[in-house]
């Protein structure tokens, strides 16, 4: 069973580049269903599949409004996704460092014997 916690969710929906290109597509404003579907190849259910997932992620947020279904980018969960890359990125080099500097100390030990 897949882990469904929300930050998992998120990743897992970024991970396909369908969906990554609407996030893409929505950074410039809101736009309808249709717009949202205009420039892929794939039918309209196909994109409102992907549509469902990058909303049940957050990451999109839909509205009706009359015959219309607007669809707007909402940036919270990528803020969620940055800071986790962050704290991690910042740990591992720290710990590269810290490899760096033994390898160093470990050289010249060796240069000196």
């Amino acid at each position: 069973m897949p882990a469904r916690d929300p930050l998992s969710v998120v990743f897992a929906a970024l991970a396909d580049p369908t969906r990554r290109a609407i996030l893409t597509h929505l950074q410039h404003g809101p736009a309808t269903a249709g717009d949202v579907a205009a420039p892929f190849a794939m039918s309209r259910s196909a994109v409102s599949q992907h549509l469902r997932v990058l909303e049940d992620a957050g990451l999109i947020e839909r509205t009706v409004t009359a015959q219309w279904r607007t669809c707007v980018l909402r940036t919270e969960p990528l803020d969620e996704v940055a800071t986790w890359v962050d704290t991690h990125r910042r740990l591992w080099d720290e710990r590269f460092d810290l490899l760096d500097e033994r390898l160093r100390t470990r050289r010249g030990e060796a240069d000196h014997a």
